[in-house]
């Protein structure tokens, strides 16, 4: 064999340079949002300057002991159990049934219209997969759950937002749709209660989502993750107006802090459910069985719930009446784990969050431009506001909103 020729290759010091091509749809995307408050944060640290961190919605309470320890017991008992099933083990299935019934009064069969997910997000990013065609439509409200979007994109759809704001009472405007945007959309996204603001959509109105969708023939997909955080009335779920047609997502994340947990289900039309099983099928595994046995735990228990929503309460409470006596209007939301923050005249929610990030008072919030999609009149109906998560501990809380209190730092 001859030895290779001089020049014929590289070195075993070269480098060979390989270039990598992002696909079209990873390019399309923007940056990540969060990306800035994460330098500010290290900025702040190596200033030696603790900030309370607002930013981010994941729960830092402890997940209940009992679920814990279900979880634990659990892993013993699936010991043996190999890879779950696609559409989730039947006793969470059943389980997620039953609490649908005591919660909502509905009668679900866990067989053809519930399925498990690996949380809410791969639910909601991955439903277009099965219903969204290229150049087909989604509606999504704005501010809204970025995968809302984002799987449509994927699925090589398109996007078209209606904003959430004061213009509209952070309700979907039905009217203000073109009906050519309708005959062309596959998927109508809605959450209730809708976040960050957390009001809660009228009986009325989900009856007139139902009536709109079913006239276009749009499935309508209803986010419920935050259904069980509220501070008065509890909201609806669409099914209890309608199964046609509809998908409802929920979620064990917030509801039991169990985020890193990753289970969820989706429930409602058994067509609907049948296609988004096959696309899941051909996407993951499912949850590993042992959470899933703590997940059907979790919702067999509405105490911890109880002691949750109470918990929020005291830190919105706080919060609100900080950020009132620091001259911001009062914001005080029915629902969810967030505070929709209108800022100050003059200011943008990027102007408002830098102040807020400075060291005299290293709070730190979510600007509304980084949560909100700009409409087609190139407005964004998040850049007068900022979003509080409620989501550090108690005292974390109780600090920040001593530092609200005195600061001036706006005006």
């Amino acid at each position: 064999m001859n030895a290779p020729s001089e020049g014929c290759g590289p070195s075993a010091q070269e480098e060979v340079l390989v270039s990598v091509r992002p696909s079209r749809r990873i390019l399309s995307l923007g940056g990540y949002a969060f990306d800035e408050m994460d330098r500010e944060v290290a900025r702040l640290r190596d200033a030696g300057i603790q900030p309370i961190d607002f930013g981010v919605g994941d729960p830092t309470i402890p997940t209940p002991e009992f679920i814990r320890r279900e979880a634990a017991e659990a892993i013993e008992r699936r010991r043996c159990s190999g890879y779950p099933a696609y559409v989730g083990d039947r006793t969470f299935r059943l389980a997620a049934a039953r609490w649908m019934n005591r919660r909502f009064g509905l009668e679900v069969d866990p067989d053809s219209e519930v399925t498990a997910t690996v949380g809410s997000k791969e639910a909601v990013f991955n439903v277009h997969e099965g219903f969204v065609d290229p150049g087909d439509l989604v509606i999504s409200p704005s501010p809204g759950y970025p995968p809302y979007a984002r799987g449509s994109l994927f699925a090589e759809g398109g996007n078209r937002f209606y904003p959430l704001d004061a213009r509209t009472d952070f309700l979907p405007d039905l009217d203000s749709i073109p009906s050519d945007t309708a005959r062309r959309a596959r998927i109508f996204w809605i959450c209730n209660p809708f976040v960050p603001k957390g009001n809660i959509i009228p009986p009325r109105m989900l009856d007139d989502l139902a009536a709109y969708c079913r006239e276009y023939e749009i499935l309508l997909c209803s986010d419920e993750a935050y259904s069980e955080l509220y501070y008065a009335e509890a909201p609806r779920s669409i099914l209890q107006h309608t199964r046609q047609g509809v998908l409802a997502f929920f979620s064990l994340s917030k509801r039991s802090a169990m985020t890193g947990y990753r289970c969820g289900w989706v429930a409602g039309d058994s067509e609907a459910i049948s296609v988004f099983r096959k696309v899941k099928t051909n996407i993951d595994s499912g949850t590993p069985t042992f959470i899933q046995d703590a997940a059907a735990a979790a919702l067999s228990d509405e105490t911890h719930v109880e002691a949750m929503r109470d918990a929020y309460r005291v830190k919105r409470d706080l919060m609100v009446s900080a950020l009132t006596a620091a001259g911001f209007p009062r914001c005080s939301p029915e629902a969810g784990l967030y505070i929709w923050q209108r800022v100050p005249p003059g200011l943008s929610g990027l102007e408002t969050a830098r102040l807020l990030a400075a060291p005299d008072v290293a709070v730190l919030a979510t600007p509304g431009e980084w949560l909100a999609e700009p409409l087609e009149d190139g407005r964004n109906p998040g850049r007068d506001y900022i979003r509080f998560a409620l989501v550090p501990p108690l005292d974390q809380v109780e600090k920040a909103a001593r530092r609200l209190e005195k600061w001036k730092g706006w005006r």
